[in-house]
């Protein structure tokens, strides 16, 4: 968890200013739904997606 926070303060945080909690909360899910969960690969996965990884081991 502790890299995954790490990773979204760099990645999301520094470069948004959120008017309101809402727009926060949209922000945050369209990061991991659209992003991270699909897009961005990741070493300890072999450079697969979250996405990839869980197709392969069905």
């Amino acid at each position: 968890m502790e890299s995954f926070f790490k990773t979204f303060k760099r990645e999301v945080l520094p470069k948004r200013h959120f008017k309101t909690k809402a727009i926060a909360r949209l922000e945050i899910l369209n990061y991991l739904e659209v992003y991270y969960n699909k897009k961005r690969h990741h070493s300890s996965l072999g450079y697969m997606t979250p996405l990839q990884f869980e197709l392969s081991n069905s």
